[in-house]
């Protein structure tokens, strides 16, 4: 990851330090400013967070490279900020004391600071004379990025918003209360008979993604409906398994395996069409979509070589990966660069769908929701647990033989599991 980039000029009472937006890593080329957590005037300690951006899904808090005076704010909250662009000015000390961050800091831009980021109201104490905002400028609380982000998806105005964090700090659940509070007040006006909502954020970039993916690649999906009960209780007793002991396995976790050992096979599910060059991408190696469906909206958080994982290793990184990517600390990197995706879409209650592909992979599979169905055993209908795969494909790479062999040698290891997955137990 690249470091910010900062241009100097000296001023009438110290300098003038421009910070603009920096790399944020796997080739991305801009980021929507989310929101600021300074404003103009105020005092900015050195690795203090000034800004969340969001890019690829994924939101970065940006930590100031400087100590000293916010100038101006040069994009606003919404705006897209190409990488090299300007986004905030200091003003600081002419002369650079140890540590006052005068001098040009090589800051590595995180997810997160290293430090603490420094109370908005104690940085304007602790300055000898703080300015102050114009008469009726509204004051920016001081809020999580995790609070600023509910605020938005729930319609919560932050400056109402009265925060019970350290230092007064607004937190997630006080958000909530403050919507559950607004809610409950009876209201004589009509109901607004229809909401206007900018389209900003991850919405924005999955709507783009799957737009560009929906008539870039010809999509193609075949369907397969087989009896899962080995798999299921396959599962049950991995839960109970020394191997597994403090982990979770899941059917998702099997069916995740099962791909896998087909990739081995037919590899050109794995391949990628290289457009610009006119190439066919072989991969020797999987890097693993797991599309999960966070508070943000969706995203597939990629579990990188994952076909030189164990079951149970694989049983892990699924629950890890899904679970940064709920609670919002996926990172660019962390939510690019896979080469096939699953998509479990049967914890919805659904038997089955058509994914579509993400940019840049060749196979998507879905899994449909597992329960009891009559099925036909040895001539004799029995009761199974039955699930409908279903796996959607690039046809420029993929042809049709190719996928239904797929998604068959799939079904088969799911119907009789043991012998394919335990081997490396």
């Amino acid at each position: 990851m690249e470091q910010g980039v900062s241009e100097r000029g000296d001023v009438a009472t110290g300098r003038s330090e421009v910070f603009r937006l920096p790399d944020l890593g796997e080739g991305l080329t801009e980021a929507e400013l989310v929101s600021w957590t300074v404003a103009v005037g105020d005092r900015v300690a050195l690795n203090q967070v000034i800004a969340e951006v969001e890019t690829a899904k994924a939101t970065v808090e940006l930590p100031s490279p400087y100590a000293g005076t916010v100038a101006e704010l040069l994009a606003e909250p919404g705006d897209s900020v190409p990488v090299g662009n300007p986004l905030i000015r200091f003003a600081v000390p002419g002369a650079a004391e140890p540590g006052d961050g005068g001098q040009p800091v090589q800051v590595l831009v995180g997810y997160g600071p290293g430090a603490a980021p420094a109370s908005r109201r104690g940085a304007r104490a602790a300055a000898a004379q703080p300015p102050q905002p114009p008469t009726g400028e509204r004051h920016r609380p001081d809020a999580k990025p995790s609070a600023r982000r509910e605020a938005r998806a729930l319609g919560v105005d932050l400056t109402e918003v009265t925060g019970t964090g350290a230092g007064g700090v607004v937190t997630v659940p006080d958000v909530r209360r403050a919507a559950d509070v607004r809610d409950a007040q009876p209201t004589s006006a009509e109901p607004a008979r229809e909401t206007r909502t900018p389209i900003h954020g991850i919405r924005k970039r999955t709507a783009a993604a799957v737009a560009r993916s929906a008539f870039t690649a010809p999509h193609v999906t075949v369907f397969l409906t087989c009896d899962v009960t080995a798999t299921v209780e396959l599962v049950a007793r991995l839960r109970g398994a020394p191997a597994f002991e403090g982990r979770h396995p899941t059917p998702l976790t099997v069916v995740a395996k099962a791909l896998l050992r087909v990739l081995a096979h037919q590899p050109i599910l794995n391949a990628a069409w290289d457009e610009e060059h006119q190439e066919i991408v072989t991969r020797h190696y999987v890097n693993l979509g797991i599309a999960t469906a966070t508070e943000a909206g969706l995203m597939v958080p990629v579990i990188r070589d994952a076909d030189r994982l164990s079951l149970p290793e694989l049983a892990d990184a699924i629950a890890r990966a899904a679970e940064t990517a709920r609670s919002g600390r996926a990172t660019p990197a962390e939510l690019t660069g896979g080469t096939v995706s699953i998509t479990n879409v049967g914890v919805f209650g659904v038997d089955t769908g058509t994914p579509i592909l993400n940019p840049g992979e060749t196979a998507i599979l879905a899994l449909g929701a597992i329960g009891p169905r009559p099925w036909v055993v040895d001539g004799q209908l029995a009761v199974r647990q039955v699930t409908t795969l279903s796996l959607s494909f690039d046809h420029r790479l993929v042809d049709g033989e190719q996928a239904a062999r797929a998604l068959a040698g799939i079904g088969a290891i799911l119907t009789d599991p043991v012998p394919e997955l335990l081997a490396g137990i």
